[in-house]
């Protein structure tokens, strides 16, 4: 995506694990990480060469964690985020109202202790191509785009129409794929083709799958740009990135972009 500052690595780090325990799709059940290992995590992924980080308002600490611990290597990673979803007692609530993507975008810059953001995504529900032909979000999404808030906006989609319906304003799409759900797959060529860059969420079916075999199968759809993981565990991400630069030899490398 040439709007954005340096080229995505094929695995980015999403920050669901390190602000939120409720509501997981997980298999296990896991701890909340205190302040002092989400910092020894995210400043140890930077190390790795992890160039792209996505978290949400709906992750819980995510944001915050995220602006007190590596705020001041801002320059070395992507940054992405997300409108529309909140978690409210444990619940999602959803709202795509024009003063409340606002302030959630202002929300989320104050968190992650950042003056621009490089992706913000709409976290919209299943019904995705009603939020999106039916809500304010998308000319709010672009005016915010527009104003130099946000470098690039997309869809966090669930459905073919819903993909197809961003490619007049979209940069990026994110998407679920993996061997056991290709549904999604005949539109992510399509959604390339377009200039849009394909990024894959719930690329191991939040953590059933053998991640090997998971991260390879992803990154071999030339369509794909980076697939995002979850996890708490620097070894496990070490592996991840191995597994991945054996598809991917030549992306982006292990240290920190220019």
């Amino acid at each position: 995506m040439a709007i954005l500052k340096f080229p995505l690595g094929p695995i980015g780090f999403g920050a669901f694990k390190i602000g939120r325990n409720q509501g997981i799709k997980y298999p296990h059940e896991y701890e909340l990480p205190d302040e002092a290992t989400v910092d020894r995590l995210l400043n140890g992924l930077l190390d790795l060469g992890v160039n792209y980080i996505d978290t949400a308002p709906a992750y819980g600490l995510s944001e915050e964690r995220i602006g007190k611990c590596i705020a001041h290597r801002r320059h070395e990673f992507i940054l992405s985020t997300k409108v529309g979803e909140s978690i409210i007692h444990g619940q999602s609530k959803y709202d795509f109202s024009e003063h409340r993507i606002r302030n959630s975008v202002q929300a989320s810059l104050s968190r992650l202790r950042t003056d621009e953001l490089d992706i913000v995504f709409i976290h919209a529900r299943r019904d995705d191509l009603r939020v999106l032909r039916k809500t304010d979000v998308v000319p709010v999404l672009i005016a915010l785009r527009d104003a130099g808030l946000i470098r690039a906006i997309g869809l966090s989609a669930y459905t073919t129409e819903a993909i197809r319906e961003t490619f007049p304003w979209a940069d990026v799409v994110m998407l679920t794929y993996h061997p056991e759900d290709r549904t999604l797959e005949p539109v992510m060529q399509e959604a390339a083709q377009r200039g849009l860059t394909v990024i894959v969420k719930k690329g191991l079916a939040s953590g059933h799958l053998p991640p090997k075999e998971a991260i390879q199968f992803v990154l071999r759809h030339l369509s794909v740009t980076s697939l995002v993981v979850g996890t708490l565990s620097l070894d496990h991400l070490r592996e991840n990135l191995r597994w991945a630069r054996e598809i991917r030899p030549s992306s982006t490398p292990a240290s920190s972009p220019p």
